[in-house]
């Protein structure tokens, strides 16, 4: 029986639960030590007083813990059972865990052994990681001696849930919990992190090996002096770990316990047993949403974790891998095109200079032209030399000597045009011939000129440039020569006309 305010309890629920003791008081509430007369197991009670709650937010407290501990379940967390109203008080029903707290036992033996607390440390990490991958992240906030039990088999469990904080708060305004010494510093501040919870167990941690509070141990600045602390007493591996721990910037803290000696890894997940303790077959009105998790899943959640991290290791690699093999294919083509650019602009400049230089050319087109200045001299030929003579010539009989003049330069100006299409003529028949269209001059001046032909005779070969212009003087000459003085023409007339 117990008295909580004018009359004695001496069963809840209807009489279910049969009260036999207090397994502990708090400000805001009680524990109490009860039977489930439905399976006549052990079960501990949380009450918590409604009517003097400080504020709402003790009742939001309370309501929380029910909430968050009914989606759990790990073999080093309390098993949920039901929770309920009744008489103006909250209660809240789990699985009595048997055992001593950690709190107890180091005021009745002091320090702990080296082996106690890396089990400590391995159940610690298993619960943590449990707890911190949770959607959303469930953080304790209370971690410390008073708040963990060693069970018979050297097992640790953690109770109250009375701080756990289940979401974040963008908004802010967080509540100021936990316990002095093993609060981390954030949390002053009103924020409560995944390091904060790995804070509060190796400030545990170091209270068990030196059997002193945190508070009373020596310091550095902020932070704990870990190996003042343990002055040499431990293995090197776990003052490192402790220290880093207990680093006060939340930012150098690790996410998760890392003072784990190498035989300890893993141990606690090995020595899980699902056939260890049953669970009540009875849930309350809240629905399990954690009951997928059970212990074997548990266990290979870390499984799951480093795969997925090796996972995303591969396609990081795999997404750098394409990426260089994309760069490189891209530079591959700009050098490529830049080639055939510059390939193209060398072919396009030997065209242009290979027309303008007198390189070989269409045949259609230079046997067209060489027909076209032959037809031209031809015609010169034709025009200047014979009909335009021809015609002054017999004009002169009867319009006076002056047009046998025009008849003589007639045949200068076909002279003239003669050579230069002849001149012409040989340039085309010389890139037909596949030449470069030049000659030296010294060959023209050693070749011998050609043998004088008559001026009305048409020539059955080509004539050189030079050879030709020597005529042309030639015949010049010779005009020059038979032209008669005016003067002397005129009188030798009248005189044949007297």
């Amino acid at each position: 029986m117990v008295d909580f305010g004018a009359e004695p309890v001496r069963a809840l629920r209807g009489g279910r639960y049969a009260i036999v003791g207090v397994l502990g008081v708090g400000s805001q509430a009680e524990t109490l030590h009860a039977v489930d007369a439905s399976d006549g197991r052990a079960v501990a009670i949380k009450r918590f007083h409604v009517r003097g709650a400080k504020s709402w937010k003790d009742v939001e407290l309370a309501e929380r813990e029910a909430r968050v501990l009914s989606t759990l379940s790990h073999p080093n967390l309390p098993v949920y059972i039901e929770h309920f109203e009744e008489a103006g008080a909250l209660y809240l029903v789990m699985e009595k865990i048997e055992g001593e707290t950690l709190a107890s036992l180091r005021r009745r033996r002091g320090a702990l052994s080296v082996a106690d607390v890396t089990r400590f440390l391995a159940d610690a990490d298993g619960v943590l990681r449990y707890l911190h991958a949770r959607s959303p992240m469930i953080i304790h906030r209370d971690i410390k001696p008073g708040n963990v039990i060693r069970r018979a088999d050297g097992s640790y469990a953690f109770v109250d849930f009375g701080s756990v904080r289940d979401q974040l708060k963008p908004e802010g305004g967080s509540t100021v919990v936990g316990t002095f010494g093993y609060m981390a510093p954030e949390q002053f501040q009103g924020r409560a992190l995944p390091g904060s919870d790995v804070y509060a167990v190796a400030a545990t941690a170091l209270a068990l090996l030196t059997g002193r509070e945190p508070e009373d141990l020596p310091h550095r600045g902020l932070a704990i002096d870990v190996p003042a602390a343990l002055s040499g007493a431990v293995e090197p591996w776990l003052v490192r770990g402790l220290t880093a721990m207990l680093e006060p910037d939340p930012d150098k803290r690790p996410r998760e316990i890392s003072a784990r000696a190498p035989a300890q890894r893993g141990r606690a997940r090995a020595e899980w047993d699902p056939e260890r303790e049953e669970r009540p077959a009875e849930r309350s009105r809240v629905p399990d949403v954690g009951r997928e998790w059970q212990r074997p899943l548990v266990s290979e959640w870390f499984e799951l974790r480093e795969q997925s991290r090796a996972k995303r290791r591969a396609v990081r690699e795999e997404a750098h891998r394409l990426k260089g093999a994309m760069e490189q294919q891209f530079r591959q083509e700009m050098r490529n095109a830049k080639r055939r650019a510059r390939g193209l602009t060398r072919s396009r400049r030997a065209r242009h200079a290979q027309w303008h230089t007198g390189g070989p050319a269409s045949p259609v087109l230079l046997f067209a032209v060489a027909v076209a200045l032959t037809a031209a001299r031809v015609a010169n030929w034709a025009l200047f030399r014979v009909f335009l003579p021809t015609l002054l010539g017999m004009l002169s009989w009867f319009l006076g000597p002056g047009l046998q003049r025009a008849a003589r330069r007639c045949r200068a100006v076909g002279a003239a045009g003669g050579q230069g299409l002849e001149r012409a003529l040989d340039a085309v028949l010389e890139r037909v011939r596949g030449r470069n269209g030049k000659r030296d001059d010294a060959n023209y001046g050693n070749a011998e000129p050609p043998k004088p032909t008559s001026a009305d005779e048409p020539r059955s070969e080509p004539i050189h440039v030079r050879s030709s212009s020597l005529r042309a003087r030639v015949e010049s000459a010779s005009y020059e020569e038979e032209v008669e003085d005016p003067s002397h023409s005129v009188d030798e007339r009248r005189r044949q006309e007297r």
